[in-house]
């Protein structure tokens, strides 16, 4: 084939080079206007930004000299960003900042390069003031920016991700840059000597204070293309990571991670999606609430990402989180308006019980240490909460550990509870005594041993359902859950007689998270093994548990209260007996000087009496009126003196607070247990 050719007239010749000269002289005309007013509109913008700070946010921007250092480069000398209310935020020598020029054009600002010499920012915290304060306070006025309408939570987000894009240069020089955080615990700081990136690619040493412990960052940024990376590794794994201890009270250690933010998706205007997975080796944890001593995971690592919507956020479909050989996809959605709505839902299919158990952190639960297990199990777990309906509550666990087989019991040898054991009795942390659980011990009491109706009392006001449950009463779960979303506040436990149990004979009083979920595995392995009976378990119970200071099982409390032996207590003696276990310190309290027992006492003589009548477990007595309440004595050595009354042992605060806030807690339990017994019309009627 042959290319056609193209023949051009002299006008149109004359008529195209018009049209180049006139493009050409716009050009120059216009930027010969745009270097003449430049400066005027770089000073229009620089007024407008220190006026827009100072009354959003309090903040005063002090310039000593700037200008333009270039055709789209701004050049800014010793500048100083003084909060209001705190000590100087930053301060730096020179700051240089270059825009994109077709973003631009488009209204919208795009970094192209950033430079910063000898730059400090420094935050301090004195007392419940910090000079970043305003980070977390509401714009005091509206400014040009905000919008009417308001924003979807996936708009938000996506607006925050576009602004921290355009916001991050392509190309990044720092040179001498320090970051700083000072509070009543002392300061600690980071140093960049030198750090640079390049068309988005980085590679920064960060030093901590002025030592040589140092952090490697390393990865990609592309704004385009909306990507980041980012791999931090660490000279030395025992290297913590500054300010989140003064600031969270949380001591994290690893020796690398990475995170990879691989996909920002959009559909529409109020659908997101950010995908993408992270990886971590030797990570260690330690915080008051979570465990005393650290956690240490040797390696993690995750995969999936969020999906946000008008008001809801939720985990993608195939989320998953995996330590060693386990892995957990769990199910997870928030949504905040209408109502504030949480859903989760765990179904982890058949697995090896063993990968479960390996995967735990070594050391952070003691008691497990050594334990081997085979057998594949399975755990369903379907939960959902109103926060504005918490009665509507949903939730259903389901375990199927028909094939799980204790092979070898850790630290905590269930098994040996059948043979006679010295049980150690603490105060907080200091070691009160030894209690020998067996028949050479003279307090010691087999369960035929002890008055039945003292055995029914107690069931029936700690654990109903001891005998038919396998260690958790999903109903008291529910309650408690139900009961705290109300409150605001823990207010209210759903331990079995069971979980009693294992907290006394093998856990510390340390009250945290871990430890919870220490007690929770121990008490699923003792019950699904079976290696100790029910009537064991509460024979140990009953012959270990504190009824008062340095009162330790039925025996020294039934001579310390009322001078006698376990199996001559009556009801009402049992009821008293029962009604303390939760608070024994308080016991005494519940008596006036006469030895007789205070007025507020009867409601749970009522409650409780009323329970094991209807169950017909009061068959076997006499029963006599109130059930017992005005037959109870103190021994005469231990009343208060008139008119003044004493207690034990002065209650500590967290007894006090039980004992003053826990009146509509305990109403809540009776409500619930008389229903779930009776029915709700008959608990209708017993409260009218």
């Amino acid at each position: 084939m042959f290319a056609t050719k193209i023949h051009i007239t002299p006008q149109q010749k004359k008529w195209l080079f018009i049209s180049l000269a006139t493009l050409l002289l716009l050009l120059t005309v216009g930027f010969i206007y745009y270097f003449s007013v430049r400066q005027s509109l770089l000073d229009r913008a620089m007024a407008r930004v220190q006026t827009q700070l100072k009354a959003d946010y309090g903040l005063t921007l002090r310039v000593e000299d700037y200008g333009f250092a270039g055709i789209s480069t701004v050049e800014l000398h010793r500048v100083s960003l003084i909060p209001d209310s705190g000590a100087q935020l930053m301060e730096m020598q020179q700051l240089q900042v270059s825009v994109e020029f077709w973003p631009l054009l488009r209204k919208r600002i795009k970094l192209d390069a950033v430079g910063m010499d000898h730059a400090t920012l420094t935050m301090v915290k004195d007392g419940d003031r910090a000079n970043y304060d305003f980070l977390f306070s509401k714009k005091a006025t509206p400014t040009a920016d905000t919008t009417a309408k308001a924003r979807s939570l996936a708009q938000t987000v996506d607006r925050l991700i576009r602004q921290a894009f355009d916001k991050i240069p392509s190309n990044l020089d720092l040179n001498e840059v320090y970051v700083t955080y000072q509070d009543s615990s002392g300061i600690q700081g980071l140093r960049i000597p030198e750090g640079k990136m390049r068309n988005g690619r980085y590679d920064v040493d960060v030093f901590l204070n002025e030592v040589n412990d140092k952090w490697n960052l390393k990865g990609r940024i592309d704004g385009g293309d909306e990507a980041f990376s980012v791999t931090v590794t660490s000279d030395r794994p025992d290297m913590e990571v500054p300010f989140l201890r003064s600031r969270l009270g949380l001591a994290v250690r690893f020796k690398a991670v990475t995170f990879d933010l691989k996909e920002i998706k959009r559909h529409g205007k109020d659908q997101l999606k950010l995908a993408g997975n992270w990886e971590v080796d030797s990570l260690q944890l330690q915080h008051r609430r979570l465990s005393e001593k650290p956690m240490v995971i040797p390696a993690a690592s995750a995969e999936g990402g969020f999906l946000l919507d008008e008001n809801s956020v939720e985990l993608l479909e195939n989320s998953a989180i995996q330590v060693r050989d386990f892995v957990l996809k769990p199910q997870l959605k928030y949504t905040h308006t209408p109502n504030k709505l949480l859903q989760l839902a765990v179904h982890t299919g058949k697995f090896a019980a063993q990968d479960f158990f390996d995967a735990i952190p070594h050391g952070l639960f003691e008691t497990l240490d050594g334990l081997k297990v085979k057998g594949d199990i399975a755990y369903q777990l379907d939960f959902k909460v109103d926060f504005d309906k918490p009665e509507d509550l949903v939730f259903q666990s389901r375990m199927d550990d028909r094939e799980l087989q204790i092979v070898n019991w850790g630290k905590a040898d269930v098994a040996a509870l059948n043979q006679p054991f010295v049980h150690g009795v603490y105060e907080d942390t200091t070691k009160l005594r030894d209690i020998l659980v067996a028949p050479a011990n003279p307090n010691f009491r087999h369960l035929t041993q002890i008055a039945p109706i003292l055995q029914r009392t107690v069931l029936n006001t700690e654990d109903p359902f001891f005998y038919k449950h396998h260690g958790f009463e999903e109903e008291a779960f529910k309650l408690s859950i139900v009961t705290n979303i109300k409150e605001r506040a823990f207010k209210r436990g759903a331990s079995t007689i069971s979980m009693q149990l294992v907290k006394n004979l093998y856990l510390d009083r340390n009250k945290t998270m871990t430890r919870k979920f220490e007690e929770i595995l121990l008490v699923w392995l003792m019950e699904r093994s079976q290696a100790v009976s029910k009537d064991r378990l509460f024979e140990i119970y009953l012959n270990i548990i504190e009824w008062g200071k340095n009162v330790y099982g039925i025996t020294e409390a039934a001579k310390y209260y009322f001078g006698k032996t376990p199996d001559a207590l009556d009801i009402g003696e049992s009821l008293f007996l029962s009604s303390i276990i939760p608070r024994p310190k308080t016991g005494l309290a519940s008596f006036d000087y006469t030895g007789h027992l205070k007025p507020w006492v009867r409601r749970h003589f009522n409650t409780y009496g009323y329970i094991l009548s209807k169950l017909n477990q009061l068959n076997d007595i006499a029963v006599p009126e109130a059930y017992g309440f005005y037959s109870v004595t103190l021994q005469p050595n231990l009343r208060p003196p008139r008119p003044y009354g004493v207690v034990d042992s002065v209650p500590s605060s967290d007894e006090l607070h039980d004992l003053i806030e826990g009146v509509d807690v305990e109403e809540q339990q009776r409500r619930s247990l008389l229903e779930r017994i009776f029915g709700k019309k008959e608990q209708e009627e017993i409260e009218d």
